[in-house]
């Protein structure tokens, strides 16, 4: 399994819609920045189809350091729930077709219309 950096999204999705490398790094890191302000605040954010990222509270516990067995007394705290969208459910199923945008939709991404067509990789 290969690790994909931001940087590798980034550059896939410039040569994808022929937009500049620039202008798709400033969007995708705004887009990070405001799911991160968003969860912040304590907001849901749902993703149709792919998925939804909310605040969730870990009840206080006991646990136990497992080298000297001492029982230590561990905070409540705020973590991250993600639950699988419809779309990235069923691709992870290998049920889903993989979704590709055609090198020659960059100008119309940017005018909003739709531009991904259904590939079977199979």
């Amino acid at each position: 399994m290969a690790t994909v950096t931001k940087k590798d999204l980034i550059d896939r999705i410039a040569d994808r819609t022929k937009c500049t490398r620039g202008d798709v790094k400033r969007v995708v890191q705004q887009f990070l920045d405001e799911i991160i302000d968003e969860l912040g605040e304590g907001n849901r954010l749902e993703f149709r189809d792919f998925g939804v990222l909310e605040i969730k509270v870990r009840a206080p516990r006991v646990a136990q350091n497992p080298k000297t067995l001492q029982r230590v007394n561990v905070p409540a705290k705020k973590t991250v729930k993600f639950k699988l969208g419809r779309l990235l459910k069923d691709r992870l199923e290998g049920t889903s077709p993989k979704i590709v945008v055609q090198p020659d939709a960059g100008a119309s991404v940017l005018k909003g219309r739709r531009t991904t067509k259904l590939q079977n990789k199979s």
